[in-house]
């Protein structure tokens, strides 16, 4: 069991539970999971660091990625350690048996404090967006997710945001869908991006069955250290 623990060390990387099979971090905005063709240095690339240093292994480190998280947003992000984890914890996941949380913050009220969406999403590839439709169209996917206002900020809402299903862009587009897009998110509709490209969505709270060690796993990541989060916690 861990929660909002932190380990300091050179990469800045912020380490919120390893264990000899797994590893998860919290991720910064703007960091991307794996590599793509920007050529930026990918996450799975600093923990395969850390993970070098920490232990000093001689050769290479070997480093599973788990699901990934869009660039612009933050939060828990799962690695495996051994080629045994990879396939059980990719399972876990495929399955829904790991229970992800997310907070989103937007700036118009939602229509209900609490509701399910359901929306049928299509996935443009050239835009790298998904559109959100009511009723099923050609090569769509149903998506449903639950949201709760949990705090008024200054001129915005906080959500907490739970995932029955994982569609590309999902939370982005479906809140969008019903006038909320997520701050900085000039994708989906928001009317100014941040400074540093971000979005104000982040992955807060995991929780699952350890796959190898069959115990519970929880953790809970902080938020960037920016003045709209920092209001919300």
């Amino acid at each position: 069991m861990s929660n909002e623990k932190t380990f300091s060390n050179k990469s800045n990387l912020q380490v919120l539970h390893e264990d000899n099979h797994l590893i998860i971090v919290n991720k910064r905005p703007g960091d991307i999971v794996q590599g793509d063709k920007t050529g930026d240095k990918p996450l799975s690339e600093v923990v395969k660091s850390y993970l070098k240093e920490k232990y000093n292994k001689p050769g290479n480190v070997y480093l599973g990625v788990v699901h990934r998280l869009d660039r612009p947003t933050s939060g828990i992000v799962v690695f495996a350690k051994t080629s045994k984890a990879l396939p059980r914890l990719n399972k876990l996941f495929q399955k829904k048996e790991a229970q992800k949380t997310y907070w989103a913050i937007v700036k118009n009220e939602p229509p209900k404090t609490q509701d399910t969406l359901i929306h049928f999403l299509k996935r443009n590839p050239k835009q790298n967006k998904s559109y959100a439709h009511i009723k099923e169209v050609p090569d769509s996917k149903k998506a449903i997710l639950d949201y709760k206002v949990i705090k008024k900020l200054n001129n915005y809402y906080l959500l907490e945001v739970n995932l029955h299903t994982g569609r590309h862009h999902q939370i982005r587009s479906q809140l969008s869908a019903i006038g909320c897009p997520i701050k900085g998110d000039l994708k989906y509709g928001f009317d100014r991006s941040n400074k540093d490209a971000s979005i104000h969505l982040h992955a807060r709270e995991l929780w699952f069955i350890h796959p190898v060690k069959k115990e519970p796993v929880h953790v809970i990541a902080p938020p960037p250290d920016e003045v709209l989060w920092n209001a919300a916690l």
